[in-house]
């Protein structure tokens, strides 16, 4: 399990930041109707971020991460993987996502972060002009080969992603399709993260430069797997840098943008 039931993003709020947040469904290219949850900025900055939860799919944490996300500025939609095998309904802490996270498929996945791309850049979604993904987990993965979708994105964020081996489901490894990466790329990792070795990491950080591909690869030092959704208390200097690389990399590359 990546977080608790109980667990909250480790970002304090900011009073009247965010303009709105809400349950909506997108359809995906393929026809298939997913769950998701918008949160509409305030004070919008141009910015859009499609966020990939973990293998629980959309779920409490992330609602409340698209609103700190909106908040900073930024319009954002969480997106629900399982609507072609549990539905659309809002589902209890009882839901048994694992057997469903072996269904999910990357077309699947891909023609859902297109739904919420798409919806980023309708009226609706903010009509961003800069638009991101980024992902924890499984959705790290999925964030980091977001990349090769010719989605015109401003770039990705991995928290934790696996960039390497095989996966949950047929979604190619990241560190095998660097070459067809369109954007810049941005690997959060924990530094005592045993499912992903520090070899790992630096595996995957050489291929992105040998592929020219603009990166930012960051280790914290003793940070567990999933740090950045555990409590806040335990890894409060990871998580905050972690979210301020963040907003300094969607910043920048928006005003490059």
């Amino acid at each position: 399990m990546c977080f608790t039931p109980t667990s909250h993003p480790p970002i304090v709020p900011i009073l009247g930041g965010a303009l709105d947040g809400q349950r909506i469904e997108l359809v995906a290219a393929d026809g298939t109707h997913l769950a998701a949850f918008r949160a509409r900025a305030a004070d919008p900055t141009g910015a859009g971020i499609a966020i990939l939860p973990d293998v629980r799919g959309l779920y409490g944490f992330y609602e409340e991460l698209a609103l700190r996300f909106a908040e900073a500025g930024i319009d954002a939609v969480a997106i629900d993987y399982f609507g072609r095998t549990a539905g659309v309904a809002p589902r209890d802490a009882d839901f048994d996502f694992m057997a469903h996270v072996g269904k999910t498929t990357w077309a699947g996945v891909s023609a859902d972060i297109g739904a919420a791309v798409e919806h980023l850049r309708s009226a609706d979604g903010g009509a961003v002009r800069s638009v991101f993904t980024v992902g924890f987990c499984f959705g790290g993965r999925m964030a980091f080969d977001s990349a090769t979708l010719g989605l015109k994105l401003s770039g990705v964020t991995g928290f934790y992603g696996i960039p390497a081996g095989t996966g949950r489901n047929d979604a190619p490894a990241p560190i095998d399709v660097v070459d067809r990466m369109e954007c810049p790329v941005l690997g959060l990792f924990g530094g005592a993260d045993t499912a992903i070795p520090h070899e790992t990491v630096m595996a995957f950080e050489a291929a992105l430069g040998k592929a020219k591909v603009e990166h930012r690869i960051v280790e914290y030092e003793g940070a567990p797997h999933s740090f950045f959704d555990r409590t806040y208390e335990d890894h409060a200097a990871a998580s905050d840098d972690a979210w301020q690389q963040v907003l300094r990399f969607i910043g920048a590359e928006t005003a490059a943008g």
